[in-house]
């Protein structure tokens, strides 16, 4: 019988404070402004993770310096994350702008204005 909570799905929650963490108080990087960790996806073999984060802030610009800024530390982030888990390999990072936020508050408004009342 599988069980209902696999190793993998513990060690990517692991892997999402940690790094919630790790960038709210370790990381310097002005360029980086103020990050959520929205979801991690990691390997079967615990080798690779995709790291997703979501950012206050509207400008593409700003996004693509904040991936940027943040696969730039991703050495020094796997580096401090090595020392908090307990695995035997600490997985590669991948950093990727998660856009479900702003396309559920895009649909959402779509949503609002068909079901407002239209003045005649």
């Amino acid at each position: 019988m599988p069980r209902e909570f696999s190793r993998t799905k513990r060690v990517e929650a692991q892997i999402q404070r940690e790094l919630a963490q790790l960038i709210q108080f370790e990381l310097k990087d002005p360029r980086i402004g103020l990050v959520t960790v929205s979801g991690v996806e990691v390997s079967k073999d615990l080798a690779y993770a995709k790291v997703y984060v979501t950012a206050l802030g509207d400008e593409q610009h700003s996004v693509d310096e904040m991936l940027a800024a943040l696969n730039h530390a991703a050495g020094f982030l796997r580096r401090e994350l090595g020392k908090h888990l307990t695995t035997r390999v600490t997985p590669q990072l991948n950093f990727i702008y998660d856009e479900s936020v702003e396309r559920g508050a895009n649909l959402s408004a779509l949503i609002d204005a068909a079901l407002a009342p239209k003045d005649k």
